[in-house]
């Protein structure tokens, strides 16, 4: 598909590009990084030059940006209200403020941004900095869905499973639940796998439901790997279709097996051998966890940070999630840096998330090794260290991390902790850009049409 829509490496390998252009294109990737790593918009034409440019240097130019922004802002730029909107959400160059969040990204979703719309469903989906509204949740959510936005498909489909804000409908979850999990969203795919194998909204179907699981547990979906190992077939744990083994995993669960009660809590989430149970899976996942179950400490705290089964709660997550992350439990570590970086169930902490990074990056979790490459190359928990940035962005890349794919073509194509390699650059953003990275497609397009 990327063949068929750009040059792919033609322009950066070109010998005729003049300097102009060359710093114009190598400015562009810069923005695209930054704006990535940030969270923010991502089209540098669209914004003023100097609200633009301060975002190169972030978080030391944070200030300094933030007015100019504002500036902006106030004067309907949309892309200036959005990213506005993501200072306060990040607590960069100001307090942390979801009121003020909320008030720069609905200016933002009413001419129509995607992104503001998503994120303004969100707040009001989770009450941050507004009175929590359903209703108001599923209105933006799917005016972001409709632009194709894929996180807000995901969570539009979660919506219509849970009965939130709309009439509980199964298929239209798992119409939205399909859209996203084709744009590679992780929770997406994890629900419809779960779908696909209780048949709810769809036809039951065992083997699509492993396909979408092992998706998201490829990308970092903490809980898929232990639903894959109770489908039949799969795993040393596999559970056969038949009464007495369920009897058996119920005699050992209520005998305080953690084991048993992590696999029974498994069992009951998916609907495997029993009726499908999410209160009674974490139930189950608490038992275990509170006999010093890693794998069920992860499970439990997942559960809490999505709502999943138990009232969505910052601070039980993090509670849990860091009990796994001191056992040595790489998803839960990745997790609990997470919540210090944005801020959910703990007080904000660059460093706390960055050393929380290190510690799952070590133990192989992509995506970790990706967010702690951003931490080096921004400054951010650390010294600004490129090389190291590198380090931790290849680890990543060749794991098949697409964001982190993209950081690299983008430390390559500027010469940062690296020789400058513009064709090294291309095969990254090529790499990226496969896998639906939009910054990586992006600068493969701008590089195009130079």
């Amino acid at each position: 598909m990327i063949m068929d829509i750009f040059y792919r490496r033609q322009y950066f390998n070109t010998k005729t590009t003049n300097a102009v252009e060359w710093m114009r294109l190598k400015a562009v990737i810069t923005l695209l990084a930054a704006f990535s790593l940030l969270g923010c918009a991502s089209n540098p034409f669209s914004m003023p030059k100097a609200c633009v440019e301060g975002f190169r240097d972030l978080p030391k130019n944070a200030a300094e940006t933030l007015r100019i922004c504002q500036e902006s802002a106030e004067q309907g730029n949309v892309i200036a209200q959005h990213n506005l909107g993501s200072m306060y959400v990040k607590g960069v160059g100001v307090t942390q403020n979801y009121a003020e969040a909320a008030k720069w990204f609905r200016k933002a979703a009413e001419q129509g941004r995607a992104g503001s719309q998503y994120n303004l469903g969100k707040i009001f989906a989770e009450g941050r900095g507004v009175a929590q509204n359903d209703a108001e949740a599923v209105k933006w959510y799917t005016a972001a869905a409709e632009q194709g936005d894929a996180m807000a498909q995901s969570n539009l489909g979660k919506m219509y499973a849970e009965g939130r804000g709309v009439a509980h409908n199964d298929e239209e979850a798992v119409n939205w639940y399909s859209k996203a999990a084709e744009q590679e969203d992780a929770r997406a795919q994890f629900n419809l796998g779960v779908a696909y194998f209780n048949g709810q909204g769809i036809a039951k179907n065992e083997a699509e439901a492993e396909k979408w699981l092992k998706k998201a547990g490829e990308q970092g979906q903490p809980i898929a790997p232990y639903l894959l190992e109770i489908l039949p077939e799969k795993g040393q744990s596999a559970i056969r279709d038949n009464a007495e083994a369920t009897v058996q995993i119920k005699k050992a669960a209520e005998q305080s097996d953690a084991t048993a009660q992590l696999t029974l809590g498994a069992m009951y989430f998916l609907g495997k051998n029993v009726a499908q149970n999410k209160v009674e899976a974490v139930q189950w996942y608490r038992k275990a966890a509170e006999h010093g179950n890693a794998k069920a400490q992860l499970a439990l705290g997942w559960a809490h940070d999505e709502g999943q089964g138990t009232a969505q709660d910052d601070g039980e997550a993090v509670k849990w999630y860091r009990r796994a992350a001191e056992q040595e439990n790489a998803s839960a570590q990745y997790k609990l840096g997470m919540m210090y970086f944005e801020a959910r169930g703990v007080a904000q902490n660059d460093t706390e998330a960055a050393k929380w990074y290190r510690k799952a990056a070590e133990h192989g979790n992509a995506s970790a090794q990706g967010l702690l490459g951003w931490m080096y190359s921004s400054g951010k928990g650390v010294a600004q260290d490129y090389p190291e940035a590198v380090k931790w962005f290849r680890k990543a890349a060749e794991q098949g991390e697409a964001s982190a794919q993209f950081n690299l073509g983008a430390m390559y194509f500027n010469g940062q902790g690296v020789a400058r390699d513009k064709e090294e650059a291309a095969k990254w953003f090529e790499k990226a850009a496969e896998q639906g990275n939009k910054n990586a497609i992006r600068a493969l397009k701008i590089g195009s049409r130079r």
